[in-house]
């Protein structure tokens, strides 16, 4: 598991079928400070995470394959679940 903070999405004229109608946000991995850790990842993400908010993401791809049923998906990173924010 990963945490990530959520940059943006991504909009393509062209992608693999298997993205189609998906959202696919750009993750950028961090700390537990909430500083950035290495290089962003794109991830699908079927739970909608708001801009900047903090994610995590899985970088099992087989549950990303599972998840658009296409098992040559080139999609690896999943957004899991959007973690809550503490004060």
């Amino acid at each position: 598991m990963i945490h990530a903070r959520i940059d943006g999405t991504v909009v393509s004229s062209h992608a693999h079928p298997s993205m189609t109608g998906r959202r696919v946000a750009i993750c950028q991995p961090v700390d537990e400070a909430g500083a950035d850790e290495g290089e962003p990842v794109l991830a699908i993400d079927p739970l909608q995470a708001g801009l900047h908010q903090r994610v995590m993401i899985t970088s099992d791809g087989e549950s990303a394959r599972d998840w658009v049923h296409d098992a040559h998906s080139p999609l690896r990173y999943f957004v899991i679940g959007i973690l809550d924010e503490t004060s």
